[in-house]
């Protein structure tokens, strides 16, 4: 299985040259090409990744904004994604139910109902190719069953909205927005995850100086025993 992170950038003005567009995940496998997450900027980009099938996390624009106009591939998302993208010009349209796995050839994708959006809410997908599996959650504040989630992943790929500090609301009695890295990095040390990459890149990050907080962040790691680093656009990684 291949990744390729497209994009690695959040919902912010703030961009570099290592974080210009806005979070997107490749995953290849054999002849298979799903790309995860299609925002606003990908508009008029589609093509040119050449994806076989679009999977969604959440209807929020730097996630799904990137549709808007159609795309010819199938896209697959939740039924409260589909009812925000209402509108959209979507001809082939798959449903995802949660922990409802959907084969695409040899990749399988299960999704994970997580805490992030009141208004849109969001899942992370476990991802799985038969032997290796990865966990990709951009936008969290909790995940849902996290112990399922990230039983036995090879890698986690979380939300790099904030270092330290948290950015969660509550409206209510339901909490929203996204939790640290601090905070990841503590899941994946109970769950038994050796690595964790952060995509989604915040601010705090992006524009910022990248070597130094890289620094922190693999010290902040190896306080839980995992090896962790922020991605960057067109960073690949192979998965033996």
């Amino acid at each position: 299985m291949k990744l390729v992170f497209l994009g690695t950038r959040g919902y912010i003005s703030a961009q570099s040259r290592r974080h210009k567009r806005h979070s997107s995940l490749l995953v290849s496998y054999k002849r298979q090409r799903v790309m995860v997450d299609c925002g606003e900027d990908w508009t008029g980009h589609i093509a040119s990744i050449h994806p076989d099938v679009i999977f969604i996390t959440h209807a929020h624009p730097d996630h799904a904004g990137g549709m808007r106009d159609g795309t010819d591939c199938p896209v697959y998302a939740t039924g409260s994604a589909w009812m925000v993208m209402d509108n959209y010009e979507i001809r082939d349209r798959g449903n995802v139910e949660i922990r409802n796995p959907i084969a695409v050839e040899d990749l399988v994708f299960e999704a994970f109902p997580v805490i992030h959006s009141l208004r849109a809410p969001a899942v992370g997908y476990r991802i799985g190719d038969g032997r290796v599996a990865i966990f990709y959650v951009p936008d969290v504040v909790d995940v849902e069953d996290r112990a399922q989630a990230l039983q036995g992943i090879r890698i986690f790929i979380g939300d790099g909205a904030s270092l330290t500090r948290p950015l969660v609301r509550r409206h209510g009695d339901k909490l929203f927005g996204h939790t640290t890295v601090r905070a990841q990095l503590g899941w994946c040390h109970e769950a038994g995850v050796k690595r964790a990459i952060f995509t989604h890149c915040g601010s705090q990050i992006v524009g910022h100086e990248q070597d130094k907080l890289e620094l922190k962040l693999r010290a902040m790691g190896r306080e839980q025993n995992v090896g962790a680093r922020f991605a960057h656009d067109r960073l690949e990684i192979v998965l033996r």
